[in-house]
């Protein structure tokens, strides 16, 4: 399953007017880390940086002015969001934005349904306790050394790592979410590898064979090899 865990910057909080200024995009793969990212600065086309986002996240006027239009990006951003899921912490306010910069160029809007949100899943885990990534990250004990300031694709990496905790650490991050036999493709389709129709001839000698049942005959009835192994008929029916 392939997952973006994305976040963004913008001008201001309003995305009838405020625009997107910065993008970015950490893919996963069953939940691992593929070392793909995505990652935008945005020129806002006739609109300047509100002083209390510049606050937040440090990203200037000046800086912005030669960097490209959405529009200008948008094929690069829809090819690499395309076809995952999307999770992002506090998604909707990062949806509403791509979604008015994506209607302004006739694009259609993001679906609702591939949207994975990170706020409610952390409130409806740790209840009553703080929800922001900020906090998370501490609980988590996610490194924030980093983190001077808001970034779209520091915050991104930042809660990819928060999100493999919130869905169940570590354990889901070594891919256990599928079967140890199934493989998905780039489609999504789940497929397994069939068993041989003959199985393999043993490498073991039958000197090796002999000698290792006369070691586990030592071990006693117990010995968790005669789970493997079949008893001699002496042993198997007494008397």
């Amino acid at each position: 399953m392939r997952e973006i865990v994305f976040d963004t910057e913008t001008t201001g909080l309003d995305p009838d007017v405020e625009r997107v200024i910065e993008i970015g995009g950490v893919e996963l793969w069953n939940h691992i880390p593929t070392g793909k990212n995505y990652h935008a600065f945005i020129r806002p086309a006739g609109r300047k940086v509100d002083p209390a986002a510049f606050d937040v996240h440090g990203i200037s006027d000046d800086f912005l002015a030669d960097k490209p239009l959405f529009s200008e990006i948008a094929d690069e951003f829809l090819e690499f969001f395309s076809g995952a899921k999307l999770i992002a912490h506090n998604a909707a306010f990062d949806v509403r934005f791509l979604n008015a910069e994506l209607k302004r160029i006739d694009q259609p809007p993001i679906d609702p349904s591939v949207v994975i949100d990170t706020l409610p899943m952390a409130r409806r885990k740790f209840p009553m306790a703080p929800a922001t990534l900020d906090a998370l990250c501490s609980r988590f004990s996610v490194d924030t050394s980093r983190r001077d300031k808001h970034g779209a694709l520091l915050d991104s990496e930042l809660l990819a790592e928060v999100y493999i905790e919130l869905i169940g650490g570590r354990q889901a991050a070594l891919g256990l979410a599928v079967e140890e036999d199934a493989h998905e493709d780039a489609d999504g389709n789940v497929w397994r590898i069939a068993p041989r129709p003959v199985p393999l001839p043993s490498r073991l000698s039958q000197d090796e064979i002999v000698r290792h049942r006369a070691f586990v005959s030592t071990l006693g009835d117990e010995a968790i090899w005669w789970n493997y192994l079949e008893r001699p008929e002496a042993e198997a029916s007494p008397g």
